[in-house]
């Protein structure tokens, strides 16, 4: 296999440890603390987690160890989209098994939590770990979305780690993955089978963290990865002076990552999906918001600038929400009736029998690129696939609409070109930031701690991040602390509750003061590319909105 000589270079990277982690293993002791309760709902959630419930959060430090050197057959899955940093918690992990006990085992099941259920997977060798370490991607044994929730699906799951002889699974995932595996360690010891279940924070989005899991791995490579490529349009917006970029960036329910790239690079508008929703903010008034930065700014001579916008905020503005909800409470009634029509006229006429007149018009109105898609692009269940709406592009034919009733009016005298993009994949596999390279490889050498000391139920937490690596504190908190009930087609089911963005945090509170003199004057930052030799202050260093919420709350250091 050929490869490239950053990846050769990367190979040789040794991931930064806690410096707990680096004393011999029979010397780290477990500590317990506090017995953690849910974030609600504790009534109810003690009633679904009977077994598992109401842990301790635990923590390493210096003592004794007689267990830890235990052989041990470990499977692991990586859940969900891909994220930067998956194949350092799996050499974390693997390295941490080997240091026990050389003739441990580590099976990777393929595929994903499909891959548990199927029995099928791989062992993983010191040769396959080596190809994959400080690498980006989840190749190594491939990811997959399917969630472990009915019966037959548990029971093959509980069948396959008996075939294996399972000491334990870890699940890297997201919210809606290690909602999984809580639920599945419940399930094995309610069964009395004794494989435990770690689950590792992952996702991009940033949306799984709280006191004890700062962050989720792989958001700051994807936020720096982002970054880089907004600064570069902004340095050539800035040279061109002529193009307005209309940039929508990941984020479905929070946007976290939208925030983090507006705090990196100074775009010159950039909407908070949680700011839509709480101050029910209507079409009309972000068109008003965007064409008073275009207007002002070519007053200026200025006819250039960029916007960011989370992929998940059409879905939050009040009317587009309402339209949403009453299309896909329609095609869950007559969705078979819809499909069989040809044409996307008859298609818009049939509706205008099930859904409001309030929405009925802003569907007619909407360009119709955007309202094919309403109707086209959705899912199994027939609900509108948001993340496939163009809405840059909608904002900019709005936005070009708007400008045109100025000009006739004789407020706008300027000139309205414009480019959208949409990053996401962009971000996904990247090579990890040495800050993602450290705390995976942290986060995955700790779940191997927190299973040589019996523990199931568990998700892996390494913190105070923004300390060096050697002042990290490695831990575990129950994965049922995060967890809270919702609503979940018609039934109230134990979910981790997604961590939207806060706006009276820190991160928020600063992009706010600012964004009035962004949206006017040219402010860019270009952070450039991400940085993996050099000084610690260039290549070390975690996002803005870790530093600022650590400022703001530094708690657990």
């Amino acid at each position: 296999m050929e490869i490239s000589n950053l990846q050769r270079a990367r190979y040789t990277y040794s991931p930064k440890l806690p410096a707990i982690l680096r004393e011999e293993l029979e010397n780290i002791a477990l500590k317990r603390g506090e017995l953690a309760e849910a974030i609600s709902d504790q009534g109810d959630l003690k009633l679904f987690f009977r077994n598992t419930y109401g842990k301790p959060i635990v923590n390493f430090e210096k003592g004794d160890n007689l267990h830890v050197g235990k052989k041990l057959n470990v499977g692991v899955i990586l859940s969900g989209g891909q994220a930067p940093g998956g194949h350092n918690v799996i050499a974390g992990l693997f390295d941490g098994l080997k240091k026990g006990n050389a003739e441990s085992q580590l099976i990777g099941f393929l595929g994903g939590p499909a891959g548990l259920i199927e029995n099928k997977y791989t062992i993983l060798t010191a040769d396959t770990i080596d190809q994959y370490r400080n690498t980006g991607g989840f190749d190594v044994i491939g990811s997959g979305r399917t969630k472990i929730e009915t019966p037959d699906q548990f029971a093959a799951s509980l069948e396959t780690a008996k075939k294996l002889n399972l000491d334990a699974i870890v699940i890297i995932g997201g919210d809606d993955s290690n909602t999984n595996a809580a639920l599945l360690a419940e399930y094995f010891v309610e069964n009395d089978y004794p494989t435990q279940i770690i689950g590792c924070p992952k996702t991009i989005d940033g949306d799984l963290k709280n006191e004890y899991i700062e962050t989720s791995f792989g958001f700051d490579t994807a936020v720096k990865t982002y970054s880089e490529l907004i600064g570069n349009i902004g340095r050539d917006a800035n040279s061109a002076k002529k193009y307005w970029h209309f940039i929508k960036l990941m984020g479905r329910s929070a946007s976290h990552i939208a925030l983090e790239c507006a705090l990196q690079t100074q775009p010159n508008v950039c909407f908070i999906s949680e700011e839509v929703s709480e101050k029910q903010i209507s079409f009309a008034q972000i068109i008003d918001i965007i064409t008073n930065a275009v207007v002002k700014r070519a007053d200026k001579g200025e006819n250039f600038g960029v916007i960011l916008i989370p992929e998940g905020m059409i879905e939050f503005i009040p009317e587009m929400k309402q339209l949403i909800e009453e299309l896909n409470d329609t095609m869950g009634v007559y969705g078979r009736e819809f499909e069989q029509l040809n044409s996307f006229i008859e298609r818009l006429y049939f509706l205008d029998r099930y859904i409001s007149e309030t929405s009925y018009t802003l569907l007619k109105n909407l360009p119709s690129q955007i309202a094919e898609q309403l109707l086209i692009d959705r899912d199994p269940h027939g609900n509108v696939q948001v993340s496939r709406i163009d809405t840059e592009k909608l904002l900019i034919r709005m936005t070009e609409k708007r400008l045109k009733e100025l000009k006739a009016q004789g407020v706008y005298k300027g000139k309205f070109a414009t480019f959208s993009h949409f990053f996401g994949y962009e971000g996904r596999c990247a090579a990890p930031s040495n800050f993602d390279a450290d705390y995976c490889y942290s986060l995955g050498f700790t779940a191997f701690m927190l299973i040589a000391a019996g523990l199931t139920g568990y998700i892996s937490s390494v913190r105070n991040l923004t300390a060096p690596a050697e002042q990290w504190i490695a831990g575990g908190i129950p994965l049922t602390m995060m967890m809270n009930m919702e609503q979940r087609h018609g039934i109230k089911k134990p979910v981790i509750k997604k961590a939207l963005v806060e706006l009276d945090g820190a991160p928020f509170k600063t992009f706010r003061a600012k964004r009035e003199q962004w949206a006017i004057n040219t402010c860019y930052l270009f952070p450039g590319a991400i940085q993996y030799f050099g000084p610690p202050e260039v290549c070390d260093q975690p996002t803005k909105t870790l530093v600022l919420e650590k400022t703001s709350h530094p708690k657990g250091v």
